[in-house]
């Protein structure tokens, strides 16, 4: 698999509240985490950083062998423990009190994408049939959308936009969306902050990805995408191309 990444404070923020984490052969998988925090000073930063840090330790030797139930019981139980983490760090260091973070966790087979989320950060998948976001922002926007109470052009400028309602370590309890599906070789994908997705609309992400450039490339010029349209927030991106491994067949 290539994997590309890059992240960016933007012009305005002095501090850099994503954190995410790659791992290009998690015992046999691939394994990319990406988190964007909240809170007061530094501690979204801390937040964002616990998440990954935890949920990376938890998965980074998950056994192949499992069948595709224990391997999601594993990623939930993974994702529930960072948040058990977060949670409890606010609790112990008052300065940080009511911090929390959006959070992605996804595992890369073969031929198949395991993912955990919360927030409103975002995974596309990029293939045959185009660009096709893979989660569902956990945003008031969305749900007043869903409910038919304003339009999606609406939302996109909304005013409470960036608020969330549903986010990992702000609660003791919190409830993950799991998914799995399939993906084909030179198919992409991509993990975004929403630094990214509110700046850069998914047509113009799409073509960039139909350039034939590097990943990287691709990779560069979204996030100087979202630095050109006003780049207010932080911009995190994580690219993962599904490139057959050769040395596999040879072994």
């Amino acid at each position: 698999m290539e994997i590309a990444m890059k992240s960016h404070v933007g012009h305005v923020r002095s501090v850099n509240e994503d954190y995410y984490a790659c791992e290009a052969d998690a015992n046999g998988h691939a394994l990319a985490v990406l988190a964007d925090g909240m809170g007061g000073h530094e501690a979204g930063e801390i937040a964002s950083r616990l998440a990954v840090e935890r949920i990376v330790k938890e998965l980074r030797h998950i056994d192949i062998g499992l069948d595709g139930e224990d391997v999601r019981e594993q990623l939930m139980n993974a994702v529930l423990l960072a948040n058990k983490e977060v949670y409890e760090y606010a609790l112990e260091h008052p300065e940080c009190s009511g911090m929390g973070t959006t959070t992605i966790a996804a595992l890369f087979g073969p031929s198949t994408v395991m993912t955990a989320h919360i927030g409103d950060s975002r995974l596309y998948k990029f293939g045959t049939d185009g660009l096709v976001m893979k989660t569902e922002d956990h945003s008031l926007v969305n749900e007043l959308v869903k409910s038919g109470q304003i339009t999606p052009e609406e939302a996109a400028v909304h005013p409470h936009r960036n608020v969330i309602m549903r986010s990992l370590g702000t609660e003791p309890d919190v409830l993950v969306d799991l998914d799995q599906f399939e993906w084909e070789p030179d198919d992409v994908i991509l993990i975004c902050s929403d630094g990214l997705s509110d700046k850069v609309p998914p047509s113009v992400m799409e073509d960039w990805l139909h350039k034939k450039i590097t990943l990287q490339e691709k990779v560069d010029g979204l996030v100087q995408e979202a630095l050109a349209a006003g780049g207010q927030d932080n911009i995190t991106l994580v690219a993962v191309r599904n490139v057959p491994d050769s040395s596999e067949k040879e072994g």
